[in-house]
Formats: structure tokens, sequence, C-alpha cells
């Protein structure tokens, strides 16, 4: 993958983790049928797939090989679709549309589409267990995934949001839930690769945890200005969600040109972070302006 435009790269690590996806999920034939056509129809066929991107780019630059590589952006996308499953579901957000088609608990129901992100959920560790890796980076990519994905992870970030619905939140407030929410599975996507890297000093990791964490945190920040001013036929869902369940968004807290300009100083700081690796992050830097100024 290295060596091509930036664009074609991303279009590569795209294809690579799709091929890895339907390699790895239980065929829609195998019992019980029901459950593995949900799997595939939610996972398969859709979305920017941004954090393997993130896993592969930072691989690359660390120079992993890349098979561990593929069992590390399997993994971080399974539990990125377990995550958006649930958040669909009527008892959270209740979306219908997802990825431009009916949300999993549409297509199916409410049941399936419950055991579906369970079982993505594990089949994602179960992934990270089976890596062609030695055991001490095998399992410190389970422990940063589960870290990631948990009560202080993504799992906290979403009791946060849910328990804020309706309040005013600070913007910082509003930081700290999407550090959760959102940013820990971005930190994670990079600390799966970093896990995989050999001969890392302590400076370089602090630097490629100081990007993940301004990356993480401006993804969501883009995420709720797209939420307020972006192109459903481009984002594949409905806009304006947020606002209309009075949930606790950065535009909502400091105003759209606050989000804005935030969103720009982080995309800095991500930028900064990197600094020292030269023209070898390239495929990062130009994967963090691709988040920072994307239309969906």
């Amino acid at each position: 993958m290295t060596g091509a435009d930036p664009a074609a790269r991303l279009a590569a690590y795209q294809a690579r983790v799709e091929a890895g996806l339907a390699l790895r999920l239980p065929p829609a034939t195998e019992a019980p049928t029901r459950l593995h056509a949900a799997m595939r129809y939610s996972a398969l066929g859709g979305g920017k797939r941004i954090r393997p991107a993130l896993v592969y780019a930072t691989g690359e630059l660390l120079g992993v090989a890349p098979e561990p590589l593929d069992a590390a952006a399997a993994a971080v996308e399974m539990i990125h679709v377990y995550s958006l499953i649930h958040d669909d579901l009527p008892a959270m957000d209740d979306d219908d549309l997802r990825r431009g088609r009916p949300t999993c608990h549409r297509q199916f129901d409410e049941a399936t589409a419950i055991l579906a992100g369970d079982a993505l959920q594990v089949l994602a560790f179960e992934c990270l267990a089976d890596a062609p890796a030695g055991a001490a980076e095998r399992i410190a990519m389970i422990r940063s995934l589960a870290s990631a994905s948990g009560t202080r992870g993504m799992a906290g970030g979403q009791a946060i949001d849910l328990g804020a619905v309706g309040r005013t939140l600070t913007p910082a407030e509003v930081e700290d839930m999407h550090r959760h929410k959102t940013g820990a599975l971005i930190e994670a996507s990079i600390g799966l690769a970093v896990a995989l890297g050999t001969g890392l000093g302590d400076n370089d990791r602090a630097a490629l945890r100081r990007f993940a964490a301004a990356l993480g945190l401006a993804f969501q920040i883009v995420d709720d200005i797209l939420d307020v001013e972006g192109d459903p036929a481009l984002l594949g869902k409905a806009v304006g969600a947020d606002q209309a369940r009075r949930k606790p968004t950065y535009p909502a807290a400091a105003g759209m040109a606050a989000a804005r300009a935030r969103a720009a100083e982080l995309h800095a700081e991500a930028l900064a972070a990197i600094a020292e690796f030269g023209p070898s992050a390239g495929m990062l830097r130009w994967l963090a302006a691709y988040i920072v100024e994307r239309s969906s």
C-alpha cells in the first residue's frame, strides 16, 4: 500500500479491511443464519473505515507487517459496528437509517440487532487473540481495545451522553463525553498498531498518543457540526437528530463558530504531535485532514 497517492491508499485500506471482515464473519448460511446475516449486513459494504485506516497507516509508519494489522483493523471495526447497532436501537437513539440503508433493528428486529452487536463485540477479541503476533503483543492489543470499549471509554461515554439529554453542558463537559464516546476508539486504533511496533521509544509512543487524542476529539466535533448542517444524502442518515432529541453537542454548548474553531485547533495539535516523524507520517497527516474536512 505504501507509495500510492493518499486517496488510493485509503481505498486500498478499505478494500483490505472489507476482505478481512468478510473472511472473519460467520457465513450467513451457517446457523443461526438470521443472526449471522444481521452481523454481515451491518459490518460489510458500507462506512468510511476510518478506524481501520488509522490502524494500517500507523502500522506502515512503524514498519509492522500487514497480517497482524489485518486482525487489528477487523477487530476495531467490529467494535465500531457493534456500537452503531446498539446506538441505533429504540432504547438509545432510535434511528431508522445507518450508512444509507435501514438500521439493523429495522432490517431484522430488535432482539436480533442486540445479539448481532453482542456477537460482533466478542468476535473482535477473538480476532485479536488469534492475530499472527507474539503473546505479549496480542495481550497489549486486547487490553487496548477492551479499555477503549468499556466504562472508561465508549460505553462510559454513551452513558454520559444518555444522562445528559435535555441538560446544558459546558464545552469542557462535552469534550469529556466525546473523548470517552468517540475519541477512545480512535485512540485504540492507533494503539493497536503501536502494540505491534518494535523498538518504539517512549517519546514516539507519547507523540502518537497525543495525535490520537486530538484527532479523536476533532472527529466527534466534526460529527456534531455535520448533524447540524450536513447533507443527509452524503451522511446516509437524517440530520438534526441531536437537536431534536436535545442531546449535548459541541455546537449546542459553544456555538457553531466555536465548534469549527475548536476542530481546526485540534487538527493543528494532531499535526504538531507527529511533526517529529517527518515525511514518513504523511498518510497519518492526510487522514487527519480527511477527518476534519470531511462532508460525511
